[in-house]
């Protein structure tokens, strides 16, 4: 069976261009997420490794869409081999199921994971200069709305879950639990 695995990191980001460039492959099942790839601790991600069988072959469009971390990807890759499910990936045009593809795949993941900390280094050092200069002055209180009195009445009585609250005020649970903090109501 053609599995395709397609991930993004945030609820805004759009896996329409994973998908797009997946579908030559005439995927049977897709499984689909918007998690962050920091850890393996992702559900669908879960679901596709307990899906696939001997024979399968698992489409992703690039390997940090499977792992950030060098260990991880190969951790995947291994748990994937040992089921006799090949892995391509559609950036990279590589197949694990080769000699090539598995040295490559090694490389390729190390690349990566020291990408991404590169990057998170030169975030944290613009943070730092910016504190430093008086520019930056962390994340912005979020304003409580006319709505948020009458919805957080609800939200106490139990006729609203916190979702349901979240989604009221067009906020993330994360940004209403902030909220929340923020003006000394406790949760």
């Amino acid at each position: 069976m053609r599995v395709a695995y397609v991930r993004v990191s945030t609820e805004e980001q759009n896996e329409a261009r994973q998908i797009e460039a997946l579908k030559q492959h005439n995927i049977e099942k897709w499984f689909t997420e918007k998690i962050s790839g920091k850890n393996t601790e992702r559900p669908q991600l879960k679901a596709m490794l307990d899906f696939v069988r001997e024979g399968d072959t698992v489409y992703i469009h690039d390997f940090s869409r499977l792992a950030r971390s060098t260990k991880d990807l190969l951790e995947l890759v291994e748990q994937l081999q040992k089921k006799g499910v090949h892995l391509i990936s559609n950036k990279e045009k590589l197949d694990t199921g080769t000699p090539t593809g598995k040295l490559m795949l090694t490389m390729i993941a190390a690349i990566n994971e020291f990408e991404r900390q590169n990057l998170l280094d030169r975030q944290r050092e613009g943070i730092a200069i910016a504190k430093r200069n008086g520019v930056y002055k962390g994340r912005k209180k979020v304003a409580i709305t006319e709505e948020f009195p009458a919805l957080y009445a609800r939200y106490t009585r139990r006729e609203l879950n916190k979702g349901q609250f979240a989604k009221a005020l067009h906020v993330s649970r994360p940004t209403l639990d902030r909220m929340l903090k923020e003006y000394g109501i406790k949760q």
